[in-house]
């Protein structure tokens, strides 16, 4: 039984009903609406629920499915998602990568991007490694500003760092 089909929540039930009713009335190949199935599932219940393996099952998927550059680009995404949960940052970037291959307006894989440069920034200067932690903190500079171009509104904190540290506009 799809996992879609178990959900307890009231709103994942609700998601399920509405989107299983558009996968019916909305003209799409059969591969189309399997692809999305498996991705609803891999977002909605399974890495919603921290079941990231059984979401990464879906997301590969999807994939297999998939093939639209623009959807395949958010099914990479949550790829990285989970990748990053589970503390495998190389491994996120490669598939934030990806999906900025595919999709270069996707902010949210910036930001995400910009926040592991960051952290391994960190990282650098509790080893004792101030030039590497300062080429890190930059390389998430100029992330950071590329996603706060296309979503002004959004990362207020990166925008209050990148003022702080005086690299804003750069």
């Amino acid at each position: 039984m799809p996992r879609s089909q178990r959900n307890d929540n009231f709103i994942d039930k609700t998601f399920t009903i509405v989107a299983d009713i558009l996968l019916r009335i909305i003209p799409m190949a059969p591969e189309e609406k399997e692809a999305f199935t498996y991705y609803r599932d891999g977002v909605m219940s399974a890495q919603s629920e921290g079941e990231y393996a059984e979401a990464l099952q879906n997301y590969y998927e999807a994939m297999r499915l998939e093939t639209d550059p623009y959807d395949r680009s958010y099914i990479l995404y949550n790829i990285g998602l989970v990748h990053t949960s589970n503390g495998e940052h190389t491994k996120a970037l490669e598939y934030y990568f990806q999906a900025l291959e595919r999709n270069p307006s996707l902010p949210q894989a910036l930001n995400n991007t910009a926040l592991i440069c960051h952290y391994r920034g960190e990282q650098a200067i509790r080893q004792g490694d101030p030039e590497t932690a300062e080429a890190w903190f930059d390389q998430a500079a100029e992330y950071w500003e590329q996603a706060i171009a296309l979503a002004p509104g959004n990362y207020i904190e990166a925008q209050n760092w990148l003022k702080i540290t005086g690299r804003f506009g750069e």
